[in-house]
């Protein structure tokens, strides 16, 4: 009997360990890039690569990626995303599309909208050619976008 209790146990932990706890917004975002020295932002942010996203084998995922640069710093936007959910998604700039060599931008903020995110230094944008939104926890490709 004490057997059939540690099967149950082990169940119930299994169960709760694949809830939807940690899986992303679903609430649509509206980020925007804020126009620099009070210009308009068409004055002041210079556009650099930009590709639309094509689904992965895990995930659907629609809308475009861009990178800007403003006041020095870059920012990749995510543009009309819409985003199949999962757990520990997070957002990726990469050498390829299955994501070796990357820099994590940080969590998903959203399953859809726009959504600013920011990177850190100077990536050369010839080898991070990718947008990536990557399930971190089983190593799962939701989406990518080639920046060109």
């Amino acid at each position: 009997m004490k057997k059939n209790y540690h099967y149950l146990l082990f169940a119930l932990l299994a169960f709760a360990a694949c809830t939807k706890t940690n899986e992303t917004s679903t609430v649509p975002l509206n980020e925007t890039i804020p126009p620099a020295g009070g210009g308009s932002e068409k004055d002041t942010v210079m556009l650099k690569p930009t590709g639309s996203f094509i689904n992965g084998p895990y995930g659907n995922v629609t809308g475009t990626a861009k990178v800007v640069l403003q006041n020095g710093k870059y920012i990749l936007a995510l543009e009309n995303v819409n985003i199949s959910n999962g757990p520990d998604l997070h957002v990726y700039l990469s050498k390829e599309v299955q994501p070796v060599n990357f820099i994590d931008l940080g969590k998903l903020k959203s399953t859809s909208g726009n959504q600013l995110y920011d990177i850190n230094g100077s990536p050369d944008f010839v080898a991070y050619k990718y947008a990536l939104v990557h399930c971190q926890q089983y190593n799962h490709l939701f989406g990518s976008a080639e920046l060109k």
